[in-house]
């Protein structure tokens, strides 16, 4: 069944469709459930489409469906609902949005789509398609088409803090001039606080045994103390301590003073593979009150898949404890995940970014912060493209190996 709210209205009924017969899928429509099956074609890619009309541009609008599918390889990309937004005369205007976020709700799965219609909108087809699966079967369901309210602004404050302390004569000492140069700088509210990696070694001369602790240890009580004080979240680098192994761990902190979540970096330069460093083994992305985080140290951003990881799980923001790095390599994370990523380094740029790559934020100075507030609800489209975020996560080809055999 369609189920459609206030001013959305249905035009004709839900009619099959593909790019060319040759390629056209098997549908079938039965109480109220629309079926696709590939019918043995590699090369299908199609399914039904239907017209709604009284869409107003500007106005939100949330799309949901239900589907099953068997047989089906890579369901990001061979699965697909999205809305392609008409103009008064029936012809495209802008560009389509994608559902591209699944919940499983037992046997089957939610894709969900919140966006405004288009300038010049004024009707939209909810096109459900499956593509290039040729034992596949998707059965679609429940879909609905709403009017929806505008989400409006989700403002973050960001502090990224440029420190390199140096002479320390413990990692204890470290860590207080990290407390002093937050209680100095940030004398405004914030929500999030990011300081530098291995803050519990740098400009000290000891080593990553020397100064690991277990987890919640010394170092994230007093991380705790000035988080509670500031009523902000803080993430910061220090080394981990579990059995005879050792990380480098980035620790969130939230705004009461406890220990939510650590992240335990996976690329680890060969220095810290002599090091005797361990490597972890996860990307996790942790909810906060304002939305959702994820963690990167360092070396990981010579990587494409700790941010893609961070993305692909819901982070919105990704905090960076960094030593030293390749800037471009930062600002591409940024872009070809759509995220905001804030770095505090010693050998790095103490930077914002936002999901177009663009430096919105910088602190150059030592004992400075950069500060930013950043919009995690802020769309952003090329004209040509559209939504690049849902797009890029829609169309990422992750069912081709890419590997060693």
């Amino acid at each position: 069944m369609i189920a459609l709210a206030l001013a959305v209205a249905m035009t004709g009924s839900w009619t099959s469709w593909a790019p060319r017969p040759e390629i056209a899928p098997k549908t079938l429509e039965r109480g109220g459930v629309l079926e696709i099956s590939g019918g043995g074609n590699p090369s299908a890619h199609g399914g039904w489409e239907r017209v709604v009309s009284g869409i107003e541009a500007g106005k939100w609008y949330r799309l949901q469906a239900l589907y099953q599918c068997a047989q089906v390889p890579y369901e990001q990309i061979q699965v697909t609902a999205r809305l392609d937004w008409l103009d008064g005369a029936g012809k495209r205007t802008g560009q389509p949005d994608y559902a591209w976020e699944a919940q499983r709700e037992g046997d089957w799965k939610r894709v969900s789509l919140l966006v405004p219609a288009p300038a010049g909108a004024r009707g939209a087809k909810i096109q459900l398609y499956l593509s290039n699966a040729p034992n596949g079967r998707v059965t679609w369901k429940d879909v609905t088409l709403e009017a929806a309210s505008d989400p409006g602004p989700r403002p973050v404050r960001v502090a990224s803090v440029n420190l390199r302390p140096r002479n320390s004569p413990s990692r204890e000492a470290s860590v207080a001039a990290f407390t002093a140069a937050v209680e100095q700088r940030l004398t405004s509210p914030v929500d999030v606080i990011v300081l530098p990696e291995g803050i519990t070694v740098v400009g000290t001369d000891q080593h990553y045994a020397d100064v690991a602790e277990r987890l919640p240890g010394p170092t994230t009580k007093t991380l705790g103390g000035i988080a509670a004080k500031h009523h902000a979240w803080i993430v910061a680098g220090l080394y981990e301590r579990e059995g005879n192994a050792i990380y480098n761990t980035a620790v969130l902190i939230d705004r009461e003073g406890r220990l939510a979540g650590k992240y335990r970096k996976v690329y680890l330069p060969r220095e810290e593979i002599e090091g005797g460093i361990t490597p972890g083994s996860s990307y996790p992305t942790f909810r906060t009150d304002f939305g959702t985080v994820g963690l990167m140290i360092c070396w990981d951003s010579n990587y494409a898949d700790p941010a893609r990881g961070l993305a692909l799980h819901g982070a919105e923001l990704v905090l960076v404890p960094i030593w030293g790095g390749n800037e471009t390599l930062m600002r591409a994370r940024a872009i070809e995940n759509r995220v905001f990523i804030a770095t505090s380094g010693y050998d790095y740029p103490t930077q914002i970014i936002d999901p177009d790559g663009k430096i919105i934020a910088e602190a150059k100075a030592q004992g400075t912060a950069a500060l930013a507030t950043i919009d995690l609800n802020r769309r952003y489209l090329e004209p040509w493209l559209g939504d690049m975020k849902q797009r890029l996560r829609k169309e990422l080809r992750l069912d081709v190996p890419a590997g060693f055999e």
